[in-house]
């Protein structure tokens, strides 16, 4: 009797995986796990739980805010108002998209090296500080903040009260600055 051997086939068995499948979770993992390490090695060396509290002391864990974080120390809103108050909405929701956006921004321009000193508000931030102004002085500002100019633009007030939180331009008054006048 002879006996037949079973044909050969190239077809891998039912329950048999290909070395890809046994090893993409792995990297799979390891690629996860790097990536978790690394962001909260980053988020613990930048103090990060810092920017969801109060304290103006967060806003100087990067140093080019020094020179604002002394002058605000030395103003005349420095024990009525912390940077938040001013720099941020007060809706919750908003105070931290607004918080996300700019920790993000600043944490790019910062590690790139492409910011500008003095640092400048942006047009978003410009209206978040005036309206703030308007939420905290409304009974001392509501009738100037009917009357426009000359040239009938509105005047921001920080365009007189430049230097009341911090800041480094004197005196009070003046033209409408550039930025001012392009309304950015």
């Amino acid at each position: 009797m002879s006996r037949t051997e079973p044909p050969l086939t190239t077809e891998p068995a039912p329950n048999a995986k290909s070395s890809f499948e046994l090893t993409m979770p792995l990297v799979l993992a390891v690629l996860i796990g790097v990536a978790a390490g690394v962001g909260a090695y980053t988020f613990r060396y930048a103090e990060g739980l810092s920017y969801f509290k109060k304290d103006p002391k967060a806003c100087v864990n990067c140093h080019i805010m020094n020179s604002q974080y002394n002058s605000w120390q030395a103003s005349s809103h420095h024990q009525v108002a912390v940077c938040i108050d001013c720099h941020l909405p007060q809706n919750f929701v908003a105070k931290y998209l607004v918080k996300a956006e700019n920790g993000w921004r600043h944490g790019e321009k910062f590690t790139r090296q492409d910011f500008v000193e003095p640092i400048v508000a942006q047009a978003a931030a410009r209206k978040i500080l005036q309206a703030n102004c308007v939420r905290c002085h409304d009974g001392l500002v509501h009738e100037t903040l009917s009357a426009p100019d000359a040239k009938g633009a509105d005047l921001p007030c920080t365009h007189c009260h430049w230097g009341v939180g911090h800041g480094e331009r004197a005196g009070l008054g003046g033209p409408l600055t550039e930025l001012e006048r392009k309304g950015q």
